[in-house]
């Protein structure tokens, strides 16, 4: 994927800094542009053409949730995270019902942050691969988690235990792995294993690479 581009939308310069340092740590995130004001927030979305965009509610010339509701009128293809000090009820329902993908209250620490943003690349990740989600899928980008795991979507004859168990050992690796390898580091027959493996591929979780040899027949390999 290409460097995803933020707009920061912040009045206070001191935390404009600090929120752009925060987005320079990020590995796969762009700074587009700084914004002091809606007005300028406008602009920058129509010159720079964010990826997305970390809004402030509190702006001199107007507030956040105005500011959301002329970007959805508009039409502009961008995603926005709030990051203010507003907890106010009614302003937040009118925000999510505006459309934003998180919601973070100041003061905030870096890992919270982060996680907003790489679970931001993970949903634009799905997208982009630009096929049908399965309810699965939406339920890990709406944040849903039953009580029986996973289970009840998955193909008949796998288990989600063995699944997360072969996602764990792909984690845990720094090259790629054939089938044969994931088999033997997990002690599972090499036939299971290719069947997880097919279908953690078909959904975009794990990568396959065809790693051609000197000699013999080309081998698939595997990796997040």
């Amino acid at each position: 994927m290409e460097p995803i581009k933020v707009l920061i939308v912040e009045d206070d310069p001191m935390v404009m800094e600090i929120n752009a340092q925060f987005v320079s740590k990020l590995p796969g995130f762009k700074l587009a542009g700084k914004a002091f004001n809606g007005k300028e927030a406008i602009s920058l979305i129509n010159e720079e053409k964010p990826n997305l965009v970390l809004l402030d509610f509190f702006l001199p010339d107007t507030n956040g949730l105005t500011l959301l509701q002329t970007i959805r009128n508009n039409h502009y293809p961008v995603d926005v995270i709030l990051l203010t000090a507003n907890r106010d009820p009614h302003h937040v329902q009118e925000i999510f019902r505006a459309g934003v993908v998180d919601y973070i209250v100041k003061p905030f620490r870096f890992d919270r942050f982060q996680a907003a943003l790489e679970q931001y690349r993970q949903t634009l990740k799905k997208f982009k691969e630009n096929r049908p989600f399965e309810q699965a899928d939406l339920d890990a980008l709406m944040g849903v988690q039953l009580k029986g795991g996973t289970e009840e979507y998955l193909p008949k004859g796998l288990n989600d235990r063995t699944l997360q168990q072969i996602v764990q050992f792909l984690k845990g690796q720094a090259e790629p792995l054939s089938s044969e390898d994931v088999a033997a580091g997990i002690g599972l027959a090499r036939v299971t294993v290719r069947r997880y493996l097919d279908y953690l591929e078909k959904k975009g979780d794990i990568v396959m690479e065809i790693q051609y040899g000197s000699v013999g027949r080309p081998m698939n390999k595997y990796r997040l």
